[in-house]
């Protein structure tokens, strides 16, 4: 373990047995490879922590190759990201793609506990460029997120008498690809699922009611009807809808 490297690493305040934790990660680290800088991320690091928080641990390195590794250090659970500058940087283009910037969001935002070179402020200020700009959707992109929405809604519709357990499961993915294609094609980015509820009840309460109300349905029919509902709020079809994707290089 690089010890020099130890002793330059700036601490977050954290509680026990986050601190403990953090220390141990980040001496695992140390011992696994040659950081040029590592970035404490998640509601842990920023004072939020519940039952099920965890560590985010970005690390930057030089070698030519990426890892990702869960531990529990101090019983606490640990994600650790190690990549090279120029796979952080086809993150930050996938996710954008994607409409889900996590990554740039995680290094915008995340602590910042070892600098060793001027590629880990550089990648901070290009994630921030990255979060600062809307996410353009082609027509045929937001095409192709109505079709996967609405190709769900009509699978849980057709079992709902069938099977509502199933129905159920479909039902509430097709909810979540509703909710996140309304996010996207009013450009916003796509958050975490567990904070995809609250995003949407802030930027608009009452489509964000009508998801609490799916989900706490009392009855498959119930259940059926709110997921509708959503529908003709974002994707504005229930099902089968006609669409031409045109001639496509295979």
């Amino acid at each position: 373990m690089d010890d020099r490297a130890l002793a330059h690493c700036q601490w977050p305040p954290l509680g026990e047995p986050y601190a403990s934790a953090l220390r141990a990660a980040v001496s695992f680290v140390l011992g696994e490879t040659t950081p040029l800088g590592i970035i404490a991320t998640g509601t842990i690091i920023r004072g939020h922590a519940h039952p099920a928080s965890d560590i985010d641990l970005w690390v930057v390195h030089a070698a030519p190759h990426r890892r990702r590794v869960q531990r529990f250090f101090c019983d606490v659970p640990t994600e650790i990201f190690i990549n090279p500058p120029h796979t952080v940087r086809s993150y930050f283009a996938s996710e954008q793609r994607g409409g889900r910037r996590v990554t740039a969001h995680m290094v915008a935002t995340g602590f910042v506990m070892l600098d060793r070179d001027p590629v880990i402020e550089t990648l901070r200020a290009e994630s921030r460029e990255w979060l600062a700009q809307p996410e353009l959707l082609s027509a045929d992109d937001v095409q192709r997120a109505r079709y996967v929405a609405a190709t769900l809604l009509e699978d849980g519709a057709d079992v709902t008498d069938v099977d509502s357990t199933v129905a159920a499961l479909i039902l509430a993915r097709a909810v979540t690809q509703m909710l996140e294609f309304w996010l996207r094609v009013h450009g916003h980015p796509v958050p975490r699922t567990k904070a995809l509820v609250s995003e949407i009840s802030a930027l608009e309460p009452s489509l964000g009611d009508l998801a609490i109300q799916f989900a706490r349905a009392a009855s498959p029919e119930e259940r059926l009807a709110l997921a509708y509902r959503i529908g003709d709020r974002t994707i504005e079809v229930r099902g089968f809808f006609e669409w031409d994707s045109g001639p496509e290089p295979v």
